[in-house]
């Protein structure tokens, strides 16, 4: 049976893929190079979300950055985008359930995007890494485009790459960029449970909130049927 939805795009660090781990060691790689001392892999897990630019910006400040030292994280943004692509993440670390639920969407005809804040070479890095990269027929990174989530243009770029409306398309993610970029764009918004938010991911306004990656089907079906295909009705 075909989805309601013909194109979903996705988030990727925190939905698809617990890549805390290997962001921390290219934060931590750069840290060394610089002199500083290594951070927590949970302390980083919190820096996640909003790009690499304000990734470094945090990591610095967390590492005791100087006062007099403002455009540190801003020289740094090349060295750690590079480090991303160097430490990829490993198929053990794929969410349960995520491969087999998106292989049985896109039998459904279903076209699958990625748009993250995280550099778009980074992206297809991963996605090779964990063996994900068969999947998705569009990626938007944060640099692919002047603005990143959460505004609504890198949403829109990924559908326009696959040939899709926003009328019959979703946005799947784990944190209130994700909602808040999707309702930008005009499209319904379903939060995992697992990722990275700060805020309790229920308090974040998503049309839908699963536990479980492969309940996604399930709750699209949900949002269809209660006429949500245009992301517009409050959520509920």
């Amino acid at each position: 049976m075909a989805l309601a939805f013909d194109a979903i795009v996705f988030d990727l660090d925190g939905t698809l893929v617990d890549s805390a781990f290997s962001i921390t060691e290219a934060v931590n790689a750069l840290l060394a190079e610089n002199g500083h001392g290594p951070l927590p892999v949970e302390a980083v897990r919190m820096m996640i979300g909003d790009g690499v630019p304000k990734l470094m910006e945090r990591a610095l400040a967390a590492a005791g950055l100087p006062a007099d030292e403002p455009d540190a994280a801003r020289r740094h943004l090349a060295r750690v985008s590079a480090l991303l692509e160097q430490y990829p993440p490993s198929p053990d670390r794929i969410y349960p359930e995520v491969r087999e639920t998106l292989d049985r969407m896109a039998g459904q005809g279903c076209k699958l995007a990625i748009c993250s804040n995280k550099p778009a070479a980074a992206v297809e890095k991963t996605l090779k890494a964990i063996g994900l990269d068969d999947l998705f027929a569009a990626v938007v990174g944060g640099d692919s485009l002047p603005q990143r989530k959460p505004e609504a243009e890198p949403v829109l770029a990924a559908l326009r790459l696959l040939q899709r409306s926003p009328e019959r398309a979703a946005m799947v993610g784990d944190s209130g960029n994700d909602v808040a970029a999707a309702r930008a764009a005009g499209l319904p918004a379903v939060l995992v449970s697992y990722g990275y938010a700060v805020r309790p991911v229920r308090s974040l306004g998503a049309d839908r909130v699963i536990d479980r990656f492969a309940d996604l089907p399930a709750a699209l079906d949900e949002l269809a049927r209660s006429g949500r295909l245009t992301g517009l009705n409050a959520a509920s």
